[in-house]
This record gives structure tokens, C-alpha cells and sequence, in this order.
């Protein structure tokens, strides 16, 4: 992975500009220049006077007034610059390019590049502001030409400082001082010198503590919503940060993390950062099979952890805020308070945000990638087929039997190449040194990549039975039959129903039957066909809406519904054997669904809902059996 999709262009630019000096001192740089020159980063005829150098001092001292040049004045050209460099064959050549790319691959570049203001910038300022003072007193002679002449002596803001009247000095009637300059900067503690965060080499990102935790904060990311801390390579929310720092019990990051002694909450409150609304996670409401006036709504969210709504209550003695600040931040968080709500309400008819999946196609293959799986092209399984996981370069491999790396080209999200979810981070590629379970997997991690997360039938986590097989976990009694301990460790190899019915479904009625014949048969001898058929159904029913009983939060289903049923309790009686024909089978699962048309007869929603489902099983049931009308 190239170190540089996940810097900045900022931090490449100051890194350069620290590491020019070093550029410039590498000998015989004729092939470093000529690859600046394939580039087009450097112009022509600068390149023909540089060639034909022959003083070794003035090479370096030309080399280094181009790397001026180029921070200067091509500065939107610095990524170009440095990937062009880091090409394999010219960081053999000069090993100094090697050790400036493991620098910024390590992440050591952070503390190398920290340096104070330039003293010339310095000096530009107050000479400006000389200046300006000496219009202003010009102007002012002007304007009073007409009226009586008064003696109007003016300061500028250097004279100022160096001779400004000591406590005991007399102050001089008749002279008025300029007044200062209106500062944006938090007011700093006693011994404090200089705000860092106004500093151009933080302009991308700022030192961040919480307790004993030290990160780096990435301004852009922050104020997109994003994961903005980064902690030894691993990437958090100020919330999750809050946390791992210790700190939970304070559920205010913007008080509990500061930069240089300064919580984040003033810094934003200034204008110094700009943050969106984080929070710890969405609640996300189970439909109920039948709704209506009495029904109960089973939330399986996680708890909210996100940012305390009353902040001020929990504020330290020395972050204490003026009336007016308060009254300021109050009105910020009713605002906020207000959007929390109709997100909350949009959040119970959409999808669970924080399972963020992204349907994929490259060439005629389809998949789904689960960005909590992805790392970068080559690490972690994300992307998931019928068949199996795989990793992007692979899923590119076996649509088109590429082997190069061009998978965020090839690979198409809605239309798009994937490296537009790269590129605004909404896929974060993991750096050459993260050793997280994705990028540094011992053979448990390899196997666990191999298969799903949830299970199949009920979609939740846990523990799980591996299909060995096909991509396909479950827990040991949501599969049918269900999987005994015994039989993981004694076979070595497990297949599920889903399998073991496809690799033997060419033996099965190779003549046509009909449905009568079918549905008279016993179910003994075609138990496996019965099981396939409802775990095909349940893994249909995404959110689980048939799965049980409506009456445990229905309290008027039964004065409608006089025989209820519901998928669970055919798997129970499957299970368990108390069917003696397929008839009798089909009979509850098709019952499921006439209850549902019975009482949601003005319920379009849940109509259709169950509509979809026995028409799937229905299909699925003539397939099976070779069954013709």
C-alpha cells in the first residue's frame, strides 16, 4: 500500500519542506531529476542547466532551490511529487528516499516536522502593520485639514511594545495608544506560549490528550463526522477515544479532550475546529409482525454513548464560561437536540447505519463489501459472493483473472470506480504497519475471514458453526438440524443443510410429480428437502418478522387470529419430528402467512412483506420437489 493515500497534502508539503536540505545533499541526483523531468514536475529548461552541472556544490545548491521552487510555487503537485520518488527502482538508487518513505510510514515524520513560525513571516507582519499605522495617520491629518489642528501623536503596534509605560511610569497626557488587535485565540494559561493550533504545521491535524492518552487529531475528518484520532495507526471517534483513554464515565469528549491544556469544546466554540454531531450508535426498532395500536417495539440497538446533550452540567471548575458563552452553547445544543430527534426517527425506518455494506460488481461478479471487514486490496476479506469471502484483488482476479492491483479502478460501486469511497473515506485503507486482525491475522483470524460474521437464520452474532463448505455461520440451534458439539469435533469437515442439499440435488426427481404426490409423501424420507426449504425461507426474512410468536406483543391477535403460527414453531416441530408428511409441513409454513393476510388486511407494508415470502416458498417448493402445474 502506498503510505501516502492516507496523508494529507499539508503534511506532505511540510515534510518536505524539512527535508530539503537532506534531497539536495544525495549524490549523483541526474536520475532522480530525470524522473522529476517524466513527471513533468520540473521545467525544461531548468533540467538542461541542471544536466550540464559539473561542480558537485552547485548541483546541490541548484537541487535545493528547485525543491524550493516546487514547495512554492507547485504545491498542488506535491503527491505527485513524492509518489514519483518512491518508486522501487529509484529508492535502490538513493537511500535516502527509502528512509524518508519509512518515515512516513511509521508515522516518526509527526515529531520531525514540528517547527516554530518562521521569523520572517514575523517580521512581514509587523512590517505590515507599521505601515498601516503610518496610512491611517496620514488619512486622519486629511479628514482634520478643515477643523482646528490637534496634535495626535500614533503608536504602531511594534512601538508600542517596545515602549509601552512599565506599571510605575507616568502616562503622558494628551497621547493615545492604538488599541490591540482582536484575538481569536483561547485565552492561555500562565506560561503558555503561542496557541499551537494557529500554526501552519497544524493546519491538517493537532496533538489531542485524554488522561493518559496522547493521539493526533485530523481537522478535516472531524468536521466531515468521521474517525478523527489516530493512536498508534488504529483510528476513533472522540467518543470511542473518550473511552479508551478511560474516561467513559464523562460522556463529554469535548470536555475531557484538549489540545495543549484547551478543551476541544472551547477550541470549537472559537471557530478554531469544526465538528459534526458524532454519536456512539444508532437504535434501530424490530417491525412487529402485526401492528397496531397495542403493539410493543423490541429495540435490539446498541446504547447510545454518544455526547452528553446537558455538556455545562459536567464542566470543571477551570473551564468555567461566561453567562453569554453559556447561553450561546445552550442555544447549540437545542439545535442539536432537535436534529438528534428526526435523525432517531428517520433511523427507525432505514437500515442500521453502522452496518455500512456496499453492493459491488466487477465484470459480470457481484458481491456485497462490509467496510468493517476491509483493510486495503490485499488484506481482509470484505468482500462477500455466493461462494466465499474475498479480498478486493482476489474478488478482481476472479471476475476478470487480473493479478495487478487496480481493483479501486476495476471494481464499481453504483456506477463508480471504489476508489471513490477511498478517497473520501468512507473506506479507510490501512497503513503497512497496522497490526490489527485483518492485516496481521494468526490461522484463528484466517478462519474466521473465511466465513460470516451473523447468522445466517437469525442475523445476530456469537457463537457460531462454520460451514466449511460455503461462506455461510450459524448458532448451533438456529440450524436445521441442529449442529451437536459432537459433530464439529468428530467429522473435522461440517457442511450445512444449504450445502449438502446442493451437492446431492441432482439425485432427487428427475421425473415430474405432482403437487398432490408431493405433498403426500412421508416426511422421513425427505427430511433434508423439508429443512433446506424453511432455513431458504427464514434467511429471506431479513428482519426476522415471522420468526415468533405474535402474542408475546400482540395483546388482541389472539381475538383475531384463532390458530396462530409462526416460523419458529415449524422449526421446533421439524426438529423434533412431529410432522408425518410433507403436507402437513407446508400446511403450518403456508398457515403463517394466511395469518398474516387476515390481520393486516389494511396494512399494505406487511402485506407485501408476507406476499413476497410465500411466493418465495412456494417457487423454492416446486424447484425442490420438480414439481409441475
Amino acid at each position: 500500500m502506498d503510505p501516502l493515500d492516507f496523508l494529507e497534502p499539508e503534511e506532505l508539503l511540510s515534510f518536505l519542506h524539512v527535508k530539503k536540505t537532506e534531497l539536495s545533499l544525495m549524490e549523483n541526483p541526474h536520475t532522480f531529476i530525470r524522473q522529476l523531468r517524466d513527471h513533468d514536475l520540473i521545467p525544461e529548461d531548468r533540467y538542461k542547466n541542471m544536466s550540464r552541472m559539473k561542480s558537485k556544490e552547485r548541483l546541490k545548491k541548484a537541487l535545493y532551490d528547485f525543491l524550493d521552487w516546487l514547495e512554492r510555487e507547485r504545491s498542488q503537485h506535491i503527491k505527485l511529487f513524492w509518489s514519483s520518488v518512491f518508486r522501487e527502482t529509484i529508492m535502490n538508487q538513493y537511500p535516502i528516499l527509502r528512509m524518508l518513505r519509512n518515515s512516513l510510514m511509521d508515522g516518526s515524520f509527526h515529531f520531525s516536522t514540528q517547527r516554530p513560525k518562521r521569523v520572517d513571516e514575523e517580521d512581514t507582519d509587523r512590517e505590515k502593520r507599521k505601515e498601516l499605522s503610518e496610512d491611517e495617520e496620514e488619512e486622519e491629518k486629511k479628514t482634520n485639514s478643515v477643523k482646528k489642528k490637534r496634535k495626535t501623536r500614533m503608536k504602531s503596534v511594534c512601538d508600542e511594545e517596545e515602549e509601552q509605560a512599565g506599571p510605575s511610569s507616568p502616562v503622558t497626557p494628551g497621547r493615545r495608544t492604538r488599541s490591540k488587535k482582536i484575538s481569536f485565540s483561547s485565552p492561555l494559561k500562565k506560561g503558555q506560549k503561542g496557541d499551537i493550533w494557529t500554526w501552519p504545521l497544524y493546519k491538517s491535524q493537532l496533538p489531542v490528550t485524554c488522561g493518559p492518552q496522547k493521539g493526533y487529531l485530523n481537522r478535516g475528518k472531524l468536521a466531515k463526522g468521521e474517525k478523527c484520532i489516530v493512536v498508534d495507526k488504529q483510528w476513533f471517534t472522540p467518543n470511542e477515544f473518550e473511552r479508551f483513554a478511560g474516561k467513559k464515565s464523562c460522556k463529554n469528549w469535548k470536555l475531557s479532550i484538549r489540545c495543549e491544556g484547551t478543551t476541544l469544546g472551547k477550541l470549537i466554540q472559537e471557530g478554531h475546529l469544526k465538528s459534526a454531531r458524532y454519536k456512539g450508535g444508532s437504535k434501530k426498532a424490530k417491525k412487529t409482525l402485526f401492528p397496531s395500536a397495542h403493539s410493543i417495539i423490541v429495540s435490539d440497538g446498541e446504547e447510545d454513548d454518544g455526547e452528553d446533550e446537558n455538556e455545562e452540567s459536567d464542566q470543571d471548575d477551570e473551564d468555567q464560561v461566561s453567562s453569554s458563552s453559556r447561553e450561546s452553547s445552550s442555544d447549540v445544543t437545542d439545535g442539536g437536540e432537535e436534529t438528534e430527534k428526526q435523525t432517531e426517527q428517520q433511523s427507525e425506518t432505514s437500515h442500521d447505519s453502522s452496518r455500512k455494506v456496499f453492493t459491488v460488481t466487477c465484470g459480470a461478479l457481484t458481491g456485497t463489501l462490509h467496510e468493517k471487514r476491509f483493510a486495503s486490496g490485499t488484506c481482509g476479506k470484505s468482500i462477500r459472493t455466493e461462494k466465499s469471502w474475498m479480498t478486493p484483488v482476489e474478488f478482481v482476479k476472479v471476475a476478470l483473472g487480473q493479478t495487478d492491483h487496480s481493483w479501486r479502478k476495476d471494481i464499481k460501486w453504483e456506477g463508480k470506480p471504489l476508489g471513490v469511497l477511498t478517497g473520501a473515506g468512507t473506506l479507510t485503507i490501512h497503513t503497512l504497519l497496522c497490526n490489527c486482525p485483518l492485516c496481521r491475522p494468526d490461522s484463528k483470524d484466517i478462519e474466521n475471514q473465511k466465513n460470516d460474521d451473523v447468522c445466517c437464520i437469525c442475523k445476530s452474532g456469537g457463537e457460531l458453526a462454520l460451514c466449511d463448505n460455503c461462506p455461510r455461520s450459524f448458532h448451533k440451534n438456529c440450524h436445521l438440524p441442529h449442529v451437536e458439539g459432537a459433530v464439529l469435533r468428530d467429522s473435522g469437515r461440517w457442511m450445512c443443510t444449504f450445502c449438502v442439499f446442493g451437492i446431492n440435488q441432482g439425485c432427487y426427481y428427475r421425473d415430474e410429480l405432482k403437487r398432490e404426490a408431493a405433498m403426500s409423501r412421508q416426511i422421513s424420507r425427505h427430511m433434508l428437502h423439508c429443512q433446506y426449504l424453511l432455513l431458504h425461507l427464514c434467511s429471506a426474512d431479513e428482519e426476522q418478522t415471522f420468526a415468533k410468536d405474535p402474542n408475546l406483543y400482540l395483546s388482541d391477535y389472539s381475538t383475531v387470529i384463532k390458530t396462530p403460527m409462526w416460523l419458529g414453531s415449524v422449526a421446533d416441530k421439524l426438529q423434533k419430528q412431529l410432522y408425518q408428511t410433507v403436507g402437513e409441513f407446508v400446511s403450518d409454513v403456508q398457515l403463517v402467512f394466511t395469518n398474516c393476510a387476515s390481520y393486516n388486511r389494511e396494512n399494505a407494508e406487511f402485506l407485501a412483506m408476507g406476499n413476497r415470502l410465500k411466493k418465495l416458498f412456494d417457487g423454492e417448493f416446486k424447484n425442490v420437489f420438480n414439481i409441475c402445474e
